[in-house]
Formats: structure tokens, sequence, C-alpha cells
């Protein structure tokens, strides 16, 4: 029988439950796959206009992954795979700038470009959250510089005004000093490959909610394994001590109604030219 194959998603889950043999508990013969993890955090470097949606399009070679709910709604209607319905989670997420910065409130960010991810969750939590402050037309989204790593890079170094990050690069700008202006916390979800084994992905979500149980407990226990999923470069660099929670696992359903709006939500703004996928609920959920 072939291995279940994980792709870890800069959270704290996946690296306890290998640690504490939760995934060997529940008897699942997994193995992770590098994903987001790489030396230099090449692979978060895929260019203009390439971003979660994409990978998914492409195809993915996992049996089970995550990304913001946007997408993974939009992938599993377009038959890119099944989006888990038996829970969701939630990831602290915000729009930085340097602390020398004159952008002071959300207002101030209006025609400011801003380094998101292409169709990835900084895209869309930086419209949701802006839309408040400023008209839509005034949100200016630069998706030039690559995702995660690549443009907390160019942040950290003065290349960028601003930059949407979430989970451990959230939580590495709170450290070295960045401001944050806008929190833009966003919900995510996970996709299962059309072929994964149902009953491993049910072994898979019993052990990360140990997990979940584990980082609610003590989570200053299990910080430091942010470290797993950061460039080589950074690590000297980083206090994990100093590090939250990051994304959170709700084990309450993906509703029929959350998969509805959040398709007229992604409709109304035009995010993808291609439409959002025809399949119904029932078509592309599992669980």
């Amino acid at each position: 029988m072939d291995k279940f194959v994980i792709a870890p998603h800069m959270r704290l889950h996946e690296w306890i439950a290998v640690e504490k043999g939760y995934f060997n508990e529940v008897g699942l013969d997994y193995e992770l796959e590098d994903q987001l993890l790489s030396v230099e955090g090449e692979k978060h470097d895929l260019g203009d206009r390439i971003g979660a949606y994409q990978t998914f399009e492409k195809g993915r070679t996992c049996d089970v992954s995550s990304a913001c709910h946007w997408t993974v709604n939009v992938a599993a209607a377009s038959g890119h795979g099944k989006l888990y319905a038996n829970a969701y989670s939630v990831s602290p997420c915000g729009i930085f700038v340097p602390a020398e910065s004159d952008i002071k409130t959300p207002e101030d960010l209006a025609g400011v470009p801003i380094s998101v991810g292409y169709q990835s969750g900084s895209h869309y939590s930086t419209i949701q959250a802006m839309e408040p402050f400023v008209e839509r037309d005034q949100i200016n989204l630069s998706f030039s510089d690559g995702l995660l790593f690549k443009r907390m890079e160019h942040l950290i170094e003065g290349n960028v005004p601003a930059a949407n990050l979430f989970s451990g690069p959230y939580y590495f700008m709170e450290q070295l000093g960045f401001r944050k202006v806008l929190d833009t916390s966003f919900m995510m979800a996970a996709m299962i490959a059309e072929d994964a084994n149902l009953n491993d992905v049910e072994k898979y979500f019993g052990a990360l909610k140990r997990a979940q149980s584990d980082i609610d407990h003590r989570q200053e226990l299990y910080t430091h394994y942010y470290r797993n999923e950061f460039p080589e470069r950074f690590r000297n660099q980083m206090d994990t001590r100093l590090f939250g929670p990051g994304e959170r696992i709700v084990f309450e359903p993906y509703s029929r109604e959350i998969f509805d709006q959040s398709r007229t939500w992604i409709a109304e703004r035009d995010i993808f030219e291609d439409g959002i996928g025809h399949l119904e609920y029932d078509q592309a959920v599992v669980g």
C-alpha cells in the first residue's frame, strides 16, 4: 500500500503529530512532502500571478494539503481535488510595514502596493480586510514578489512598502519590529486528492486533533517547530519563544452555506477570469 503523503503548511500540528507519534498511534503509514519546506525558500518564489490555485490546477503530488479556503473552494469546484468538509482552520495574518513607515492606518494603505500571493490567502484576505476602510479601486495588490518567504524577504530588505504575511512569518515580523497596520486573519481548508484513502484521511485528522489540544494547552512547548519550514538564512535570527500558536484547526463543518457564500464573494470581485467552477457542494467536498 502506498504511503499517505502529507504536505505541511506553515503550522505546528503535523510536526507535533510526527514527534509525539500520533500518526503512528492511529496506524497511518505516512510521509511528509516538501511543499513549503526548502533550504532557500525557492518553492515560495513562483513568480508573478502564479499562486496557490495554480499549484492545484497543475496537480499537487500529495494526498492532503492546505490553502486558503477561497482557493480550495474554487479548485474543488473546478475538479482539482476534494475539499475536506469536516474541519477548517483559521490563521493569523496581517499587513505589515516597516516601523519607520508613514503608513499608520488602513486608510493610509489606499493606493499603496501591498505584496500578496496571487489567488492565495493574502490576496483575498487583503481585499476582505481593506474594504471597510477604502474604496475597492484603491486596493493596490502587487503580485510581482513571489509567495510567502519572498515577500517577507523583500519587506525586510526595504524593497516593498507593505506585505501581507501569515503564521510563522507574521510572528517573525513582530519580533523584528515591523508594524501590523491591519489584521487580515483568514480561514483555510484542506484539499484531498481524488484517489486518497478516506480512512487515512480520517486517521490524519484524528492525529491533528490531538496536536491541536497540545497547542491549546501549552503552545510554548511547540513553537520551535516553526523553524522546520523557514529558509535556513532566517533561522539564526528567529526567537520562536516570542511566536504564538498560529493556525488553529476548528473541527466543525465547512458547510454548504460557507461554500456558497464564499463563491458569491469571489465572483463579485472577479478574482477568477475563467469562472469559479461548476461543481456543487456535494460534488466538490468529501467528509
